[in-house]
């Protein structure tokens, strides 16, 4: 076999990013024997148009709930529906099998957001502009006992 092309790009189709996914997502079947990997979407529709407005994108695999993307229009925040979108997205994740979740959000978004619904910082990785960092965070979604106590992974 000769040696492989390699290309970096700005504008990997939809082929080119399922093929790196499902590539990845066998060699963890392979690993572990579990196939559980699934897309998730929690999204707020126009009412007249059903146009896809806002909501929550993610995924679910090996008993995480990895959160992407949440975004809500300026018109919908602080009407209490991204904390019912956020938590449509564990319930979902609790209803999977999931025990964690894990999401990153940047310094100027909402942080304090998750904060307030019980996700803790894990990490922080500075970024652009100067000043703002990636905000790396995680809840537990099934809690472990031991006894009378309650033990976190991340702890």
């Amino acid at each position: 076999m000769s040696a492989p092309h390699i290309v970096v790009t700005d504008a990997a189709d939809a082929a080119d990013l399922a093929a790196i996914s499902n590539g990845l997502d066998q060699f963890n079947i392979d690993v572990t024997g579990i196939a559980d990997r699934r897309p998730l979407a929690v999204l707020i529709k126009d009412p007249d148009t059903l146009e896809v407005l806002g909501g929550v994108t993610g995924r679910t695999s090996l008993g995480l709930l990895f959160l992407d993307v949440f975004f809500l229009p300026e018109a919908l925040r602080g009407s209490g529906l991204g904390s019912q979108l956020l938590q449509m997205a564990e319930a979902e994740g609790r209803r999977r099998g999931c025990r964690s979740a894990v999401l990153y959000t940047i310094s100027f978004q909402a942080p304090d957001f998750y904060k307030k619904h019980g996700w803790r910082e894990f990490g922080a990785i500075p970024c652009n502009p100067p000043g703002s960092s990636r905000i790396f965070l995680t809840k537990d979604l099934v809690p472990t006992t031991w006894g009378a106590a309650e033990i976190s992974p991340l702890s």
